[in-house]
């Protein structure tokens, strides 16, 4: 993609912006500055402050100290209505919808016409989808949309109220390859049209790819900003860590990790089927190794994975067999399946994850009260207390203090505790579905060597990802997920990108 030299005036501008939470810096004395129709890209570890830093621009954080300027005019944001006043739309990595509303009610929340016809809605929303290149139908109900499809409306919302300032909070997390390009087309269009964008994500080649320039913030402090042609992947990783992740990320693509021989057989698939999302697929798991299940969205991987552990029904009739070390079952619901050692990690940890507003030590426990060997609810205070002290020293979960609530946690860390919570199970067989989306470069490949020590103690791991590279490095064996069905199984040494995309596509 080319990308156009942006104008050299300033439209935003942050000047020694600082933000505390209970008295620990999140952001200290941050300045940054953003050009009239340039594409500038914060990256950084999880926790190094870019959600807080975007959050203040979108109004709802309030800085502690500090000012924000707007074409040199100091300017309040003391909310998302302020913010939209003065330009500034933020698109949230996990979408703002009103599940309950139509994608064209969504899309005109808050700036209806005083009197307007439902049909002519549809009929405006329609047009302005299909100009957008988003497939996507304007009188379904947001929550009957995949994840994918209602970040389209969300990105949509934010270009229709014309705003000279959009921020991208990792909006490509959930798109295919095709869904990515006519987002990037997109971001073109609206830097040429002089719309300046904030875009945050952790997959660095799209930063170095999209953006003008980048900024790198570390710990809520900055750290470089630049011309992004000045940046390789391996300088970004230096700034955002403070040295080399080259060797820790994706080592088996570059041949540095064994591959682990197979245990027992713990799990066998024969012909399961689910309407038309999981059409007779079969498969095998076994223990002691970690099985990778790549396929583009929409190629039933997480359907599949929400059959075996108890989340949604196979067919009654012609469903197929599945059978645990063994036994044929079919779980109702989650609860039989981690009673028998079966456990989900969710793609979604903020629907399905955890608890938001409960604290890292409520949760973990909630787990501990599903596991097969709970006592039940009751429990001392000292015993919970004990149980989260020793899996965030285990994990490496980082939170403000003892008390914090996870919802105030970075993604990375939020990720650790919703895997915290799948651990204290005590599993046999852990499916991991997208294990680090929306984590940076450090938390990745901190979950990268959870998921190795598991599969050496014994576990049967399967990991779900659309990510190529993580599943060409973690796996001991791949399985290629392709309308409904596993169609291609590849040791590491067959699986080329080459060789997994071409099953996955063909």
């Amino acid at each position: 993609m080319t990308v156009p030299p942006a104008a050299e005036t300033m439209l935003l501008e942050m000047k020694n912006v600082s933000k505390e939470y209970r008295g620990v810096a999140a952001l200290k004395n941050i300045d940054f500055g953003l050009r009239h129709g340039e594409v500038h890209a914060i990256v950084g570890e999880n926790g190094a402050g870019k959600s807080t830093l975007v959050k203040i621009l979108s109004g709802a954080v309030a800085p502690s100290a500090g000012e924000i300027l707007l074409d040199g005019d100091p300017i309040q944001i003391d909310g998302p209505a302020f913010a939209r006043r003065y330009g500034i739309a933020m698109v949230y990595q996990e979408t703002s919808l009103v599940p309950t509303l139509t994608v064209a009610q969504n899309l005109y929340l808050g700036d209806e016409k005083f009197y307007n016809r439902l049909r002519g809605t549809y009929i405006e929303a329609q047009q302005f989808l299909q100009s957008l290149n988003f497939p996507v139908d304007p009188t379904a109900t947001v929550q009957s949309l995949g994840t994918a499809k209602r970040q389209m409306v969300e990105i949509a919302r934010a270009v229709r109220l014309n705003a000279k300032v959009i921020i991208f909070d990792e909006p490509t997390a959930t798109l295919t390859p095709e869904e990515k390009h006519h987002l990037f087309a997109l971001i073109d269009r609206l830097r040429n049209d002089q719309v300046s964008i904030i875009f945050i994500s952790h997959a660095l080649e799209e930063a170095l790819e999209i953006s003008d320039r980048i900024t790198v913030l570390r710990d809520g402090a900055h750290i470089i900003t630049a011309d992004a042609k000045t940046f390789s992947r391996e300088t970004l990783i230096r700034h955002m860590v403070g040295r080399s992740l080259t060797d820790e990320l994706y080592g088996r693509a570059a041949g540095s990790s064994r591959v682990r021989s197979p245990g027992e057989k713990v799990l066998s698939v024969q012909n399961l089927s689910m309407q038309n999302f999981v059409r007779n697929t079969s498969f095998s798991i076994f223990a002691g190794q970690v099985t990778g299940v790549f396929g583009l969205v929409g190629s039933g991987r997480t359907e599949t994975a929400r059959i075996i552990a108890g989340i949604v029904k196979r067919d009654l009739f012609h469903g197929g067999d599945v059978r645990l070390n063994g036994k044929s079952v079919r779980y109702r619901t989650p609860r039989g399946a981690v009673s028998e050692g079966v456990v989900y990690v969710t793609e979604d940890r903020k629907s399905d994850g955890f608890f938001e507003t409960m604290s890292v030590t409520e949760n973990i426990y909630i787990g501990q009260i599903s596991s097969p060997e709970s006592r039940g609810i009751a429990a001392s205070v000292s015993e919970t207390n004990a149980l989260a002290a020793n899996w965030r020293t285990r994990l490496n979960i980082k939170t403000l203090n003892s008390d914090a609530s996870v919802v105030e946690l970075s993604g990375g860390n939020q990720q650790k505790v919703v895997i915290a919570k799948a651990l204290v199970q005590k599993p046999k067989l852990i499916i991991f579905d997208e294990p680090t989306r929306g984590v940076d470069v450090g938390a990745i490949a901190e979950i990268h060597h959870i998921i190795g020590k598991l599969a050496d103690e014994g576990l049967a791991v399967v990991v779900i990802s659309s990510y190529l590279p993580e599943i060409l490095s973690l796996s001991d064996r791949i399985l290629v997920s392709r309308q409904g069905r596993i169609v291609e199984e590849l040791s590491p040494e067959e699986a080329t990108s080459e060789a997994v995309m071409f099953a996955a596509v063909h």
